[in-house]
Order: C-alpha cells, then structure tokens, then sequence
C-alpha cells in the first residue's frame, strides 16, 4: 500500500536538561555528532532518502536556533514547516494544535533519536492495521545486580541470582492516524504514557512495531559521549552510500 504524502512531525521543542551541560547552549537536536554532522541532519537525510517530503518541526527551547540551522529544509531536499510552543506540552500536546495542518496518517519521533529504522515501512504499516497509533518497539536488557526474592507475606517463596530482565520498551518513533488527535483538546500538555494508556482505557489498542536493529536514544551525557566517539563507525550504518544506478538495474 502506498502513501499519496509522506510526512513526519519531529519533535525537538525540550530543554535537553538530562545531556546538560552539552545543551546549555544548543538545543538537543543540534549537538555535534562526529566532525561534520548534527542529529537533525541524520533525521533529515534518513527521512528524504525514504521518501518523505515534508515535516513538522516542533520547537520551543532555544528555537530560533533550530528554525536558522533548518530553514526551510531544501538542503536536504524537504519542505520544512514550524510549530512554535509557548509551554511544554509534552510528548503528543505539540500535534492536537496541529492536527487540522496533517495528513490523514504520519510519522511522528524524538528528535534525538539515532536508529535505522525503516521509517517509511513503519508508516506503510501501520496504515494497514486500523489503529489509530503504532509503537515501533525495541527488546532491552537490564542486569539486575542482587539477588532477587520472591516475598509472599513474611515467608520467602522463591530466589534468583542477579537475573537478566528483558521489556519491551518504546523507540520514541510512531505512525499515528489524524483523527486520533480529534479526542483530545489544542493546547493541552500530553505524555506518551498518557496517550497511550488513555488509548488502552478506551480499548482502542496501539499496534506495535518490532525491531531488532539500530538504536539510540541519546538521553544523557554518556549516552551522546559513546555515540560521538564511534560515530565513524556509526554513520554509515546509520546513512549507507546509495547503490550505483547500474547495480540498482
């Protein structure tokens, strides 16, 4: 199934306060990576080579920075457009104003997020399943360092040693249909959590997306510095050279 308008809605209106001191002074989206790019323009070269057209950029901390460096996106071949916050409104609070300027589906992420992630087959997917919000999601791994009890009232039914845990945990990357943003009032601050419990209190369920490649989430200082030190080995897993046009034929 095709999409008549591939669009995206990148969200990088937050204050970056968890990669402080590295956003004091640039908003999230434009830290460096390597010698040559920032976030945005990864984002943005992934988006055109998959066929999206246009996007949304929503911003609000430090702004005017992101509107100079992205103007109106021709560098790499996108027709860029604004939504300027006036408070933080989470998550998905940025599209309910929004909703009347976008397609009838769209790919909605973080923009501080690095990944591989087929956003176009995401999108084209989720169009076939008639939920109104699609997850891509991610399995991660977390060693618990003690032993783990099983209490049941003041007797100890059960022990395990140091146990691996594995959840299955959101990418900050959705495909989401308009007319969910009809449910809810412009203006009003909204999480994904919210939005997603209040859609499986409504029992109108997400669909989710798996995926087992690529992926960053570039939260914290640690984060970015492991990024950054190996994003020459990074970029072109991230960004692939295009294949010649006589091994395309």
């Amino acid at each position: 199934m095709g999409i008549s308008l591939m669009h995206a809605v990148v969200l990088a209106g937050g204050k970056g306060i968890r990669l402080r001191p590295y956003t004091t002074a640039l908003p999230k989206p434009l830290v460096p990576l390597g010698d040559e790019d920032v976030i945005l323009d990864v984002i943005f070269t992934q988006l055109s080579r998959q066929g999206f057209t246009s996007v949304t950029l929503a911003i609000n901390h430090l702004g005017d920075l992101i509107r100079a460096y992205v103007g109106s996106g021709s560098k790499w071949g996108l027709s860029v457009d604004y939504s300027m916050e006036t408070q933080p409104l989470g998550t998905f609070g940025p599209l309910f104003q929004l909703r009347d300027r976008l397609p009838e589906h769209f790919l909605v992420m973080n923009g501080d997020i690095l990944t591989d992630l087929p956003f176009d087959d995401l999108l084209i997917e989720h169009t076939g399943t008639g939920a109104p919000l699609t997850v891509a999601t991610y399995v991660a791994e977390h060693q618990v360092d003690f032993g783990v009890l099983d209490l049941r009232g003041e007797r100890i039914r059960g022990f395990t040693e140091k146990p691996r845990l594995t959840y299955h945990v959101s990418m900050g990357v959705y495909a989401m249909s308009r007319s969910l943003l009809y449910h809810y009032e412009p203006g009003i601050p909204c999480g994904a959590d919210e939005l997603i419990l209040d859609l499986i209190e409504r029992q109108d369920f997400p669909a989710c997306y798996p995926y087992s490649g690529l992926w960053h989430d570039i939260g914290r200082p640690a984060d970015y510095d492991g990024v950054n030190s190996s994003f020459k080995e990074l970029r072109p897993l991230l960004l692939p050279e295009p294949l010649p046009v006589s091994a395309v034929s």
